[in-house]
């Protein structure tokens, strides 16, 4: 089978953007970089740790990024450890893929450490065993299609044979960049009380659809996809 499934996957497989955006806000007080909840999650979500550290050096004309990551991800791995659940209906959806053979794998913009750590916080990391990539791979990070490409030539499948699923702006903006049809998703919690207008942000940057949970994703509508 080649068609394939490219899941983001914090705030679309696991529940965790809501842990990093509360902690990356939290540390970004801590150099003087304040943001409400709205702007972090249109400025941060999606963003590489590399994105994030170049956002406080412009700010802050610090070099902060090996101080940053030590306590930002000290602070995230403590409450995965305590807090991180998988999106709802994750599980679920995996098995209608696999039922119908339907290949998929993630491409994440955090770095294989986050990404490893979470997915075996989640009990997902046997599923997900040789086709979990990371940004740490590429050049460029999401909005750059690089990772998205990187995905599909590692698993054998041409892009436009793929459907990414992304909560970000960034990730949806790749998939284009890319020529990956997207679908847009807002059922983390990071986005409560902020879904309609994330959605059309999503919309506006190039999804071809908003899913508000995982269980309203159509695997008819997926086998239009070119074989």
């Amino acid at each position: 089978m080649n068609r394939t499934i490219i899941f983001d996957f914090d705030g679309v497989l696991a529940n965790s953007e809501i842990i990093a955006l509360a902690e990356l806000q939290a540390c970004l007080a801590d150099y003087g970089v304040d943001y409400d909840w709205n702007d972090l999650v249109a400025i941060f979500l999606g963003a590489s740790l590399k994105q994030i550290t170049g956002h406080i050096t412009e700010r802050t004309g610090r070099d902060v990024h090996d101080e940053f990551q030590r306590e930002w991800y000290r602070r995230l791995f403590e409450r995965y450890e305590r807090e991180l659940q998988p999106i709802a209906g994750a599980s679920a959806l995996l098995d209608r893929l696999d039922a119908a053979g339907i290949n998929y794998c993630i491409a994440s913009g955090g770095s294989y450490e986050r990404l490893g750590i979470a997915l075996n916080c989640i009990g997902l990391a046997e599923r997900f065993t040789g086709r979990a990539f990371s940004a740490d791979s590429v050049a460029h990070g999401k909005p750059a299609p690089d990772l998205f490409l990187f995905a599909a030539k590692k698993l054998g499948v041409e892009p436009g044979h793929c459907l990414v699923i992304e909560d970000a702006t960034a990730g949806v903006l790749a998939a284009k960049r890319a020529e990956i049809r997207v679908l847009g998703f807002v059922g983390g919690d990071h986005l409560k009380g902020i879904r309609d207008e994330h959605a059309q942000r999503l919309i506006a940057t190039g999804a071809a659809g908003v899913l508000t949970s995982l269980a309203d994703f159509d695997l008819a509508a997926f086998e239009e996809l070119p074989a």
